[in-house]
């Protein structure tokens, strides 16, 4: 007998030897343009992983078309690559039209070790690789710097996908070290060392309000 979940947090998904498969909300979505950019809304659909159902010709040179695809590619930037490739001139509308089964994964974030349920997203496995290559791009350029290395990874049931490394700070411990005691200068660079290795196995990294945005905006093409 089966069990049928519905989720709205990422962060509950059952772990992949305890599902069976996972369905997401799909949508009828209608694109009037001109027909000088049917080509470029027809990739913009297919590269969200959109379903060509028909295409109408209007009155005055404008053209409906009319996909299914899952809800998911479109919500975040949809519209703004929509309006993008069409000069502007285009409108969309959409309705729910149902669940489909897909290749879906689960992708988590983790800084420092420490996975950030709220960064977590259920993504095709064909994006997936990508989506986490940029994600950690991203979380990059917006976690400030530390007194130690910390890394960023996007994993997939525990494999690491994709990797950056946001550079310590560095302190000069030998701008008061005058004189050649190279002794002296590895001493102190060691104590460095083992301060930092000890400052990130209990140090804690706060993750600003801005990546949870971040991940709206990173590029799903």
């Amino acid at each position: 007998m089966s069990l049928f979940f519905k989720l709205d947090n990422p962060a509950d998904l059952p772990e992949a030897t305890k599902r069976e498969y996972i369905e997401e909300p799909y949508v009828k979505l209608e694109m009037i343009t001109p027909e000088e950019f049917v080509g470029p809304l027809m990739e913009l659909a297919q590269e969200r992983r959109g379903n060509f159902i028909d295409m109408r010709y209007l009155i005055m040179g404008r053209t409906t078309l009319v996909y299914e695809m899952p809800l998911a590619e479109l919500v975040t930037d949809f519209f703004d690559h929509l309006k993008s490739r069409s000069k502007g001139y285009a409108s969309m509308e959409y309705s729910m039209i149902g669940y489909r089964r897909d290749d879906l994964v689960k992708l988590d974030v983790g800084v420092n070790g420490e996975t950030i349920d709220a960064l977590a997203c259920i993504v095709h496995r064909e994006k997936a690789y990508g989506l986490g290559a940029e994600l950690c791009k991203k979380l990059k350029e917006i976690i400030p710097r530390m007194q130690f290395k910390v890394p960023i990874q996007a994993s997939i049931g525990g494999k690491v996908i994709a990797s950056q490394h946001l550079s310590a700070l560095r302190k000069d411990v030998l701008a008061k070290c005058y004189g050649g005691d190279i002794s002296r200068k590895k001493k102190l660079l060691k104590k460095q060392a083992e301060g930092k290795k000890r400052m990130k196995s209990v140090g804690k990294v706060d993750v600003p309000q801005e990546a949870f945005k971040a991940m709206l905006s990173v590029k799903r093409d």
